[in-house]
């Protein structure tokens, strides 16, 4: 089942699923999500999102090729014992087992380089919140992967919105995830942005000017 409105300059798109969610994630994931520019005045808040195209996607998704192509190459000189590239030495290698292995890692280094460079080309996660006092309207829109949901927008009116919450989880594996939500009556939470890197007085700052401008109430800054 899913819940969408329309309003003035916003496009139809549902795109949460009340079967399957408890919270809207707008692919805004560790990965995926990040702000660029975000302007401000008396009656427009407005936050470009880059997504994919960032320059941590684009520096794994090469040297995971670059690994990929090495172990795949490697694996390949072992079977026809004989090295294919010069500078990659497989004399010491037997194929069976470990040059099938090397080439079994690189045919899955090669997918997994291609996934990224897919959410590179097609922009996911990139997009823009937008909150307009003029319309009176609330606008979340992402790019998604092509298909039924390529676009992904939803629209609340801003009279719904009760508050921002912030929520800080630290973790060793993939580093800490912090996360800025709005909170809409009658709606579970709506995920707007999520980092890793950024530092916590800047996420604070983000969302503190994001309340006054609603002037809505923080919460998860205690």
């Amino acid at each position: 089942m899913f819940i969408g409105k329309k309003y003035k300059n916003s496009q139809p798109l549902a795109v949460y699923n009340t079967k399957r969610s408890t919270a809207i994630n707008l692919l805004s994931t560790r990965a995926s999500a990040g702000p660029t520019d975000a302007t401000a005045g008396n009656s427009l808040f407005r936050e470009q999102i880059i997504g994919s195209r960032r320059f941590s996607n684009y520096f794994w998704a090469s040297i995971i090729l670059l690994a990929a192509c090495g172990f795949f190459i490697v694996g390949l000189s072992s079977f026809f014992e004989s090295n294919l590239v010069p500078f990659l030495d497989s004399k010491d290698i037997i194929f069976f087992p470990q040059g099938l292995v090397m080439c079994f890692y690189g045919i899955v280094g090669f997918l997994l380089s291609l996934y990224l460079w897919l959410i590179i080309f097609w922009s996911i996660g990139e997009g823009y919140n937008e909150f307009n006092k003029t319309d009176g309207v609330m606008s979340i829109f992402r790019w998604g992967f092509p298909g039924k949901n390529r676009r992904i927008q939803i629209t609340y009116p801003l009279k719904d919105i009760e508050a921002i919450r912030v929520e800080i989880k630290d973790g060793t594996l993939g580093g800490p995830r912090r996360t800025i939500y709005v909170r809409v009556k009658g709606k579970p939470d709506i995920s707007i942005e999520e980092f890793t890197y950024e530092s916590l007085a800047l996420i604070e700052k983000k969302a503190a000017d994001l309340a006054s401008f609603l002037q809505v109430s923080i919460e998860g800054l205690d």
